[in-house]
């Protein structure tokens, strides 16, 4: 809002009351502290304050375009709810809109910054708070050998015919394509069956939800909306892990859903067998229906995912050599390399330039830098446990067995090598251990490198598969 206001824009800063217009301007501040001033005059300098929402109570910001509305949605959310949350503590919230008549594009909340689009279909009571994302569907889902095995058993509890497994369960990593599939089951369950119930909830929600309702003592009704469900789907199910009276409700709501032949939808970032901190009651009764692991992406899936996400965007020419850049070079998650594609997009749009090779280099050249080396520990965790067959779990275990304490202080040793955590992070990813066993392994395992040659060509060998 540097510039001199239009007559319409000026009538409608009048009417914004003085502290409103005083924490904006202070939001403005913070935001270009945290975010730095080159992403602050490339994606929020243009947010301008358009007032208040007089029914939500919520703060109105005006993008000069739906894109520009988008890319705030998806990139600036959490920032823009902490500097509002700071400067005007009784703000129901953050509703950006496109300029002009267009409608508007998301609201974010400020006491929790979880952003939830609008619902398919108006919101039954016991669906409240459990918004399905209107992008993540089926048809724009792309199925490849990664993930064919969880798509295939999405569609088939989506569809609402005979079932042969209950509950669902989706493991992966970050990034790939879990919570689409959950959400495109809950577009697709609504529309086979108009008027079902459907909830969608991430654990860390189940959790605040159900330890409000102890406080409100009230769980009669967390409970009797959940197991209510026709389908109920619960994101990140390992967030729950030590939390013993969460587990308790997340246990029974499971069998009453399940004795009632309700359908069940689960997500975890690793298989059930590997969850730690969550009861083996509960760990049964995942494994009781289908487990369905959705794998790293292939070069061809995450060439056709980009080539999936440039048919919305018909007016745009990206040439196939980039497309094969990107498809090369981003392969840590889906979630990165469809961010990396908006970014190009927006550079370009806002640039007026052409998308070549050389432009899209430029603009990804920091992600593309990190990328380089961004060897995660549970990916090393991963690949040392499949080379020395055992299971994940052993890695954060008590066991002192040779054969599995070797292979956790080689896992040490290469997460140290190839990362950038520090000892102490280090140790709490391998079952909350002291820095100083961290220390300890790198040493040991420098030692036998020297003196064993068959160790050393392990080690080699499994530091070329985590770089490749």
């Amino acid at each position: 809002m540097g510039n001199a206001m239009s007559a319409g824009q000026f009538e409608i800063a009048a009417a914004i009351p003085v502290t409103v217009e005083a924490a904006w301007l202070a939001v403005r501040d913070t935001l270009r502290r945290s975010c730095g001033q080159r992403s602050f005059d490339g994606w929020l300098k243009a947010l301008e304050l358009g007032g208040l929402d007089s029914e939500s109570g919520a703060v109105r910001l005006v993008a000069p375009s739906a894109f520009l509305a988008d890319w705030v949605q998806s990139h600036f959310a959490e920032q823009l709810a902490a500097a509002w949350r700071a400067a005007l503590p009784g703000c129901g919230g953050i509703l950006v809109e496109a300029r002009g008549d267009a409608p508007a594009r998301a609201i974010f909340g400020i006491d929790a910054p979880v952003l939830e689009a609008e619902p398919l279909a108006p919101v039954m009571e016991a669906e409240r708070g459990s918004q399905l994302e209107d992008r993540f569907t089926f048809d724009s889902f792309v199925v490849g050998k990664a993930n064919e095995l969880a798509y295939n058993a999405a569609k088939t509890l989506a569809e609402g015919g005979k079932l042969g497994f209950n509950p669902l369960f989706l493991h992966g990593g970050v990034g790939l394509g879990k919570t689409h599939l959950m959400h495109a089951m809950g577009h697709e369950y609504r529309l086979q069956h108009p008027g079902a119930r459907v909830i969608y909830m991430t654990s860390e929600k189940f959790m605040y939800e159900f330890v409000a309702a102890m406080r409100a003592k009230d769980t009669h009704s967390f409970k009797a909306r959940l197991r209510a469900a026709d389908l109920l789907l619960i994101d990140d199910v390992q967030f729950i892990a030590g939390k013993d009276s969460t587990q308790e409700e997340f246990f029974h709501t499971m069998n009453e859903l399940i004795s009632a032949g309700r359908r069940l939808v689960i997500s975890a970032d690793r298989s059930p067998q590997d969850l730690e901190g969550i009861e083996s009651r509960i760990l049964s009764r995942l494994g009781w229906g289908l487990v369905a692991d959705v794998n790293a992406a292939d070069f061809e899936l995450r060439y056709n995912i980009i080539l999936k996400k440039l048919e919305t965007q018909p007016t745009v020419s990206v040439p196939d050599d980039v497309v094969m850049f990107l498809a090369k070079r981003l392969t840590s998650s889906i979630r990165e390399l469809e961010g990396a594609l908006t970014r190009v997009l927006a550079f370009a749009h806002l640039s007026k330039r052409p998308i070549d090779l050389e432009f899209t280099q430029e603009a990804l050249a920091d992600q593309l830098r990190a990328s380089q080396r961004r060897v995660t520990i549970d990916e090393i965790q991963r690949r040392v446990c499949d080379h020395y067959r055992i299971r994940q779990s052993e890695m954060g275990s008590a066991r002192r067995a040779r054969e599995v304490a070797r292979p956790r202080q080689i896992a040490m040793y290469l997460a140290k090598q190839l990362t950038q955590r520090s000892l102490p992070e280090i140790g709490r990813r391998f079952g909350g251990r002291d820095h100083t066993t961290v220390i300890h392994a790198v040493k040991r395992i420098e030692e036998l490198r020297a003196a064993d040659a068959e160790l050393d060509a392990d080690v080699r060998l499994l530091i070329r598969q985590l770089e490749a």
